[in-house]
């Protein structure tokens, strides 16, 4: 009877003890920080103006990149060695398209080829094609990589973090946001957010706004 009771007793010491929560502070230096900045390599030039004021000349390549290096986390944030950690992209800026072209190249019927193979046809010329009136059928594209659908649910539990651009589980990061031609002279703001931990213990957060110039 005695051997019974001992058992129960041990059962209920499992089943109704509580779920253990991570309580301690989330890096391993106790002070979570993370480079961001904006690439140099990827634009030359790129530099902060005395209104705070980040200016980057437009050279041809359709967008700039954000790097971020995050501090690492202690060893109870890290599962099969996967870092929880996480940086969020948002702008205040979106584009919308009235118009899409692009070109493909053609090959005749009976085209020369690059090899006796036959599998490398030679192009004899292009044929451009364009989509008009793409505004319609595709939502505003934010310059941070991410649209947001006629029939999004506001008030669903998953709305927040639908909105914006994620990368999770990486230390180092690199994020591209879009530019073209006919945003010279505009000034943008790009956000980022960078977080350690897990939404089941202490999280910390990092958040810094680039405001930028487009020259």
């Amino acid at each position: 009877m005695k051997k019974v009771i001992s058992l129960i007793s041990i059962i209920c010491l499992f089943a109704c003890s509580k779920e253990v929560m991570l309580d301690s502070y989330p890096c391993i230096d106790g002070d979570c920080n993370a480079l961001i900045q904006l690439d140099p390599l990827v634009s030359p030039g790129v530099y902060q103006d005395d209104n705070g004021y980040w200016n980057i000349e437009y050279n041809g390549i359709n967008y700039f990149t954000i790097e971020t290096q995050l501090d690492e986390v202690v060893d109870e944030y890290v599962v099969n060695n996967i870092p929880l950690v996480e940086v969020g992209y948002d702008s205040d800026t979106w584009v919308a398209f009235d118009s899409l072209s692009f070109t493909v190249p053609t090959y005749s019927y009976l085209s020369w080829f690059t090899n006796g193979e036959f599998n490398n046809p030679i192009p004899v010329g292009e044929m451009t094609y364009t989509l008009t009136d793409i505004v319609q059928l595709s939502p505003p594209l934010n310059i941070a990589g991410y649209q947001i659908q006629k029939n999004f649910c506001w008030e669903c539990p998953y709305a927040e973090e639908a909105i914006g651009t994620k990368t999770k589980y990486s230390y180092y990061t690199r994020q591209q946001i879009f530019m073209y031609p006919q945003m010279i002279g505009d000034t943008v703001k790009v956000y980022v957010n960078a977080s350690w931990g897990s939404k089941n213990g202490i999280q910390d957060g990092l958040e810094k706004e680039f405001k930028i110039i487009i020259n």
